[in-house]
């Protein structure tokens, strides 16, 4: 994909990427943005004149083209990770936002009122950036009190129905005390570690380590069979960051863990594991058969780069449109439409007595989403190097070495190289034997793996 690999150039001034200039340094975080539910996105053909998003457009667009432009990636997150409806319209979605507002604060003060001792982060008073960012972050709030006061009667009699609303909503939520003051614990432990060294947690942007510890402690409390793990704090982060917004970090992350939660627990994670081994068995079965020798605990040193979406391994500007590559689902799209050739392949070969009805069609892992052929990708570039290593202590250290390294037009080419190989080598037997005789088909299962695709 050529398109895929040109976005790389455009971003290398990018304000995503770290810097210490202090006219990047940002400011702390707005609690919300209304003005951008009605910002139009200028992507060709994705949106229509109201202001409704074409998914599949978007998707699509972000696969080939190796992500968005910085200055569209806000407001296209907040539909690809779902917080807007791709289906609402502008109109729809000033009324949504002011709407989630509303129970985002709502929610925030029902845990605070529950469990005050956790409301203010405990500081030992030798971290002197804490110590300013909880500053920065008070004076934010004592804005946005300001601005609450400031609101015309006619806004305070809306918010005030929504709030009434939510109160509903949220009445018969309970909380356990001893899950939320452990969540809360860990949480403290975490979100100092983030990456300061990003230019949006520099300067008076201190203070949104604050902004993000009350997104992640407002997520625990509303979603207990979840609560917190260890490396959410660097998932939501990146959310803080692109959106910049507290209301909108906390709606589009919670629909991001939705889907993606199960990751965090210790079976969602072997599963992952489990299908990087499977994939790599087929792409290199030499080097498969090194990694799970009994000297080495098989594959764990990949949790974090399947766990964070490999971002720490390549360039922060780079590794944010990785995340958006990866969670456009495409290459799940694709399994469906191969799905659909397939089966029509089967009703075919049923009109069609003389064919061999003992040949059956290859099996295609559709499991094998796209960030495990990133994985694979990045071991087998890393070949020789794995293989000289003979247990945990030299993988883990020969991993931690890659991080910030690799690049990532170079990973995405080599990744779709083994993902259309796989694909072509499981068909390959049953398209010499069952084919039509017109090869030139649409329906033909290669063309339509490489239209979608588009590999040149």
């Amino acid at each position: 994909m050529e398109d895929l690999r040109q976005t790389a150039g455009e971003e290398t001034s990018s304000p995503d990427s770290p810097r210490s200039d202090v006219r990047f340094q940002k400011r702390v975080a707005a609690v919300s943005c209304p003005a951008l539910s009605a910002a139009r996105l200028t992507l060709p053909g994705v949106m229509d004149a109201e202001g409704r998003v074409d998914e599949s457009r978007l998707r699509m667009h972000i696969f080939k083209n190796g992500g968005v432009c910085p200055s569209e990636r806000g407001l296209v997150w907040r539909f690809l990770f779902g917080m807007y409806p791709c289906s609402s319209t502008a109109l729809e979605r000033s009324l949504l936002q002011e709407q989630m507002a509303v129970r985002y604060r709502l929610m925030k003060r029902k845990w605070q009122q529950f469990l005050p001792s956790a409301v203010q982060m405990h500081l030992n008073g030798t971290d002197a950036e804490l110590v300013a960012a909880v500053r920065y972050f008070e004076q934010r709030q004592t804005q946005v009190h300001q601005q609450t006061q400031d609101q015309s009667e006619g806004v305070s009699d809306r918010l005030a129905f929504l709030e009434l609303q939510a109160q509903i909503l949220f009445e018969r939520v309970t909380f356990d005390q001893e899950e939320l003051r452990e969540a809360t614990r860990i949480i403290d432990k975490d979100v100092p570690r983030t990456n300061r060294e990003l230019s949006y947690y520099q300067g008076e942007g201190s203070g949104n380590l604050l902004v993000l510890r009350d997104i992640l402690i407002t997520y625990a409390a509303f979603h207990p069979e979840v609560s917190y793990a260890q490396g959410m704090n660097d998932l939501c982060s990146r959310f803080l960051e692109v959106l910049d917004s507290e209301v909108d970090t906390f709606w589009s992350f919670s629909c991001y863990m939705e889907k993606f939660s199960k990751d965090f627990r210790a079976d969602g994670l072997h599963r992952k594991i489990e299908l990087e081994a499977a994939l790599l068995k087929e792409l290199d079965p030499q080097l498969y058969s090194h990694l799970v020798t009994d000297s080495m605990e098989s594959f764990t040193f990949c949790h974090r780069w399947l766990l964070l979406g490999f971002q720490r391994e390549f360039e922060h500007s780079d590794a944010l449109r990785l995340f958006e590559i990866l969670s456009c689902d495409h290459l799940e799209l694709i399994s469906q439409q191969v799905d659909r050739a397939r089966y029509q392949e089967r009703l075919a070969r049923k009109c069609r007595p003389e064919d061999n009805s003992n040949l059956e069609l290859p099996a295609i892992n559709t499991d094998f989403t796209f960030e495990l052929f990133i994985c694979a990708a990045i071991l087998l570039e890393n070949r020789e190097s794995l293989l000289l290593c003979r247990d945990d202590v030299q993988l883990i250290q020969f991993t931690s070495s890659l991080q910030g390294t690799l690049d990532l037009n170079s990973t995405l080419k080599k990744a779709e190289h083994h993902l259309y190989n796989y694909c072509k080598r499981c068909a390959w037997d049953y398209m010499n034997g069952c084919c039509r005789a017109d090869e030139g088909k649409e329906e033909d299962f290669l063309y339509q793996l490489r239209s979608l695709l588009v590999l040149k």
